[in-house]
């Protein structure tokens, strides 16, 4: 077998430091009546030493086909995101017709084009003073050609802005749930500089943010990078400085760091299914909130079925009525989770754990985030 190249600079110097084996794609519901065999497609991670990008090693899946409802805490983190922005005078001075914005494409996070034109903004598609991309260039299978396609959208004296997941919390939070199919890299502030760097750009500046953060445990571990980029060598903020120091101390592009994730596989996989065996027998009936694309790859290797986990409630009317991939735990409406009155409500993504609280109040004291945790409420 050849050698994995890197989707960024081209390199060959890059190490596997995951593998989940073969799993479903984590955007491919079946049908609830759909008896499969369910499709399984390779899944590894692996990092190059030369820009440090972590990325897929191979991908085969048909791209994104996101089904999904907006969370709450996404669109709050988009608000959220451009008022930093614009306090850190990334936006710069505002001509009202004159300062052009431009968006890249993301089936995550919504649009930032609304409220920038509240400011003034007005929209193209050509070059723009402010380019944003918020959890959409990882979605670029070609690496080199996204970044370069930044930059040329970026006009000589204008700001790139870029908002991602880190592998930071990635490592530091084990979250290896985060790999899926369809989300080509992983950055880290470390290599952002690199990337851009090679299109002619600087890291200016940076923010982050509680946003795919530490699973629910409230140990503050920021999950969300925003970064701020222009065309030239520039220094970087304070901010950017304690970013990369932490980076530095977690080694966030040490191939043998990045393979600890490979411990959390075989252990999350275990410590679910004994949890939900345990609650079973105990005759605790256990139902989960979020049919998550980082749910996908867990309920497969932990081999679930309806006897351990009944159902799984999700907003979305596209995944209500189909399973979960490889198994035969049904997808539900949330108002059939709150007639189905269950014991406890696994919540598979912690970041909906607010939103959930305020819409289901009669829930309190049932959710949980974590298998075997405190229960919330």
């Amino acid at each position: 077998m050849s050698t994995p190249v890197c989707c960024a600079c081209g390199s060959v110097d890059t190490a596997v430091v995951l593998d989940l084996g073969a799993v479903p794609p984590s955007d491919v519901f079946p049908d609830l009546v759909d008896p499969g065999p369910d499709p399984l497609s390779p899944l590894a991670l692996m990092v190059c030493a030369a820009c440090a990008l972590v990325q897929i090693e191979h991908d085969d899946t048909e791209p994104e086909q996101p089904r999904g409802m907006e969370p709450q805490a996404l669109i709050d983190q988009a608000e959220t995101a451009l008022l930093a922005a614009e306090a850190s005078g990334w936006l710069g001075t505002v001509t009202s017709g004159s300062s052009t914005a431009r968006e890249f494409p993301s089936p995550h996070g919504g649009t930032w084009i609304p409220p920038m034109q509240q400011r003034g903004f007005s929209v193209t598609d050509g070059v723009a003073d402010v380019v944003l991309d918020s959890f959409g260039v990882m979605h670029d299978a070609d690496q080199q050609a996204a970044w370069r396609a930044r930059a040329d959208a970026t006009a000589p004296d204008g700001v790139l802005i870029v908002q991602v997941h880190t592998v930071a919390a990635i490592l530091e939070a084990h979250q290896w749930t985060s790999l899926r199919h369809g989300h080509a890299a992983y950055y880290s502030l470390t290599a952002l500089q690199n990337l851009l760097a090679a299109v002619g750009m600087s890291v200016v500046d940076a923010h982050t943010f509680p946003l795919y953060g530490s699973a629910g445990s409230g140990g503050g571990i920021d999950g969300t990078l925003l970064i701020a980029a222009r065309h030239g060598s520039h220094p970087g903020s304070g901010r950017v400085g304690a970013v990369l120091a932490h980076e530095q101390r977690l080694g966030v592009g040490d191939p043998a760091q990045l393979a600890t994730l490979q411990a959390s596989v075989d252990h999350d996989a275990r410590e679910l299914r004994d949890w939900l065996t345990a609650s079973a027998e105990a005759g605790t009936t256990v139902l989960a909130y979020g049919a998550a694309s980082r749910t996908v790859a867990l309920f497969a290797l932990a081999g679930l079925d309806r006897t351990l986990v009944a159902a799984v409630a999700d907003g979305s009317p596209d995944k209500q009525g189909r399973r979960m991939p490889t198994t035969d735990v049904p997808i539900i409406a949330p108002a059939q989770l709150v007639a189905a009155d269950p014991d406890l409500v696994l919540v598979t993504l912690p970041d909906l754990l607010p939103e959930l609280r305020s819409i289901w109040p009669q829930l309190d004291g049932r959710w949980v985030t974590q298998p075997g945790g405190p229960v919330v409420g």
